[in-house]
């Protein structure tokens, strides 16, 4: 398969044909990395990859260094790359980074959200309920996923969306981590109700720190864990 999507000849454009070569083996390992199939401590070797891949070693090499860019992997000298396991120190520290990142775009959304991204945002909110009152966990978190990239989105800031985008596929690996950390369905839809008034009503303030204190409910959970719970 995975020759197939690298080597794939192109009939009408797609996003991943209009990508180079490294750029398309990028996208493959990112991808085998935040689906779980190549789990933390998996060794990335260039001519193994290349090989199975169907490429030089060349484009590989380019995806591994921008993967270590991302915090994905680790690139130990002489020794390759191997995919990085985020210690609990390492989740805590991610929390802490999207906690500042979601309560500025929230305030930054806030002054400019048009009409549509707060009827998205609303529609996602009560597909979360709907998915919480039938204990549908997985669907509950996607549409979770997708009221935090909108609201991101909204803030209308560029670079903020970039670092959110980066710091989100890191923490992905470790979904299951965070739902548990989540804690109740019903009180994770009660928060983004109050982060909804508070946009609606166009208070950044209020806004910000009810995304901030939503963020840190999972946090507070991490800190209290210990290493061998976590692990």
């Amino acid at each position: 398969m995975a020759e197939a999507l690298l080597n794939h000849e192109p009939g009408p454009a797609s996003p991943l044909e209009n990508l180079t070569l490294w750029e398309r083996v990028l996208a493959h390992l990112r991808e085998e990395i935040l689906e779980n199939r190549l789990p933390a401590g998996s060794e990335l070797q260039e001519s193994a990859l290349a090989a199975q891949l169907g490429v030089s070693r060349a484009p590989v090499r380019e995806a591994i260094g921008r993967l270590a860019s991302e915090g994905l992997v680790v690139v130990r000298p002489r020794r390759g790359a191997v995919v990085r396991e985020l210690s609990k120190d390492d989740f805590l520290e991610a929390y802490q980074v999207r906690e500042a990142l979601e309560s500025m775009a929230a305030r930054l959304a806030t002054v400019r959200l048009e009409d549509d991204s707060l009827a998205r945002l609303t529609e996602l909110t009560s597909a979360m309920e709907a998915h919480a009152q039938r204990e549908e966990v997985d669907a509950f978190f996607e549409a979770n996923a997708a009221f935090h990239a909108a609201l991101v989105d909204a803030s209308g800031n560029q670079r903020l969306r970039e670092l959110y985008a980066q710091l989100v596929g890191q923490m992905n690996r470790y979904r299951r981590r965070s739902l548990a950390l989540r804690g109740s369905l019903h009180q994770s839809v009660a928060e983004h109700r109050a982060i909804l008034s508070a946009l609606a009503e166009r208070d950044p303030d209020r806004a910000g720190r009810l995304v901030a204190d939503h963020i840190r409910v999972p946090q507070q959970r991490l800190e209290a864990l210990t290493d061998e719970e976590f692990s």
